[in-house]
């Protein structure tokens, strides 16, 4: 079965060197909060052109702690869309604030600029643009109205790392960055982490210290804080794969290149790619009007494409009961998305196959 990620292929791709960043930890005898994670918060902070990185325990953390580090808490109102992954809104609730959607834009998932002006209130204090499956937000006028708002610009960079926006990669815009390492992502770990990156020092320095139960000196709690911290093992882990990171993503971009050439003349609508942008294709989302009963042929003939995501967020149990207003483009693009195998080490035939049963299923169908 193929399948949207393959975690254990980029593992056996990286195998000898993996094993051997695992030993090295473990010989070491540091295993939380040591040289692996200063290292590799430093020199991922320096792949992003941020100046201080700070390694969590998971992406949701890392928007948790930027969040908190922001002053965001009970009371506050943050923006982001319903499209995304839970985490986004998790991550906001444990804050302590309050969520509020704005729509996507239809041609890229992200979200909608001219939205955000209706809903920004006297309580809203932050904004997460999402940059969905590896499509950067468009960030020029994100920053444009919070600025004018003075309001907090939080990126959740989850699927995007390397993906440049304006000649910068994502990450390096807004008051603070969070990017998870979950193991299916781009640069992905072999079990959880995140990290937070910032050019604020004051920023940086109070992150820091909420990771690790507010310590200044060990034991000694000069504020509120929690427990969210990197491991080494993963931080040995994602300092290597940071070395073939930019080469994984040109074998996405490659994958995603055979897609189009091979998928325009099908009813699929195809994932544009904003301009002045570079989509590091965390995931190849299609539309099409047919998406369920493809999906289930596809699963018949040995391809496990995905939904990311079938419900948004504020139509979720958890959530739906709060939330009083539709969001068209959202709730339309939940209906039609596909996503289609897409993974570094996957095989040009087996692309070529995935093609093959959708232009067998659009035949049958017409």
């Amino acid at each position: 079965m193929l399948y949207c990620g393959n975690p254990k292929a980029q593992y056996l791709s990286h195998k000898e060197e993996i094993n051997a960043a695992i030993l090295r930890v473990l010989d070491k005898g540091r295993y939380i909060l040591g040289e692996e994670v200063g290292a590799f918060e430093e020199e991922f902070g320096r792949y992003i052109g941020v100046a201080h990185g700070i390694g969590v325990g998971s992406g949701t953390e890392a928007l948790h702690l930027a969040l908190k580090t922001c002053g965001v808490g009970p009371g506050d109102e943050v923006i982001t869309v319903s499209h995304t992954a839970v985490a986004t809104v998790a991550a906001i609730e444990l804050a302590g604030a309050t969520p509020v959607f704005v729509d996507i834009e239809a041609a890229y998932f992200t979200l909608a600029p001219e939205a955000l002006e209706a809903v920004i209130s006297p309580r809203t204090k932050a904004i997460i643009p999402v940059h969905i499956y590896g499509q950067p937000a468009d960030l020029h006028q994100i920053m444009s109205i919070a600025q004018k708002n003075n309001l907090r610009v939080i990126e959740d960079c989850a699927q995007a790392h390397g993906s440049h926006y304006n000649g910068k990669k994502v990450g390096a815009f807004g008051d603070m960055s969070c990017f998870s390492f979950y193991p299916t992502k781009n640069l992905g770990a072999v079990g959880d982490g995140g990290m937070v990156l910032t050019n604020d020092l004051e920023l940086a320095t109070k992150a820091r210290l909420l990771r690790e139960y507010g310590w200044s000196d060990r034991y000694v709690s000069t504020v509120n804080g929690w427990n969210s911290r990197l491991d080494e093992i993963q931080a040995a882990i994602l300092r290597l794969k940071l070395c073939t990171l930019d080469d994984d993503n040109l074998k996405r971009a490659s994958i995603a290149d055979l897609y189009y050439s091979e998928l325009q003349n099908t009813s699929l609508v195809l994932p544009p790619v904003r301009n002045n942008a570079s989509h590091a294709y965390h995931l190849y989302v299609v539309r099409s009007k047919k998406r369920d009963r493809l999906k289930q042929f596809l699963a018949e003939n040995g391809v496990g494409a995905m939904i990311h995501y079938p419900v948004p967020v504020h139509l979720q149990p958890a959530y739906a009961a709060n939330i009083y207003h539709s969001f068209p483009e959202t709730e339309q693009a939940a209906k039609e998305i596909l996503s289609l195998p897409m993974y570094p080490e996957l095989a040009e035939t087996d692309v070529l196959q995935v093609v093959k049963l959708i232009t067998k299923f659009e035949r049958e169908q017409a």
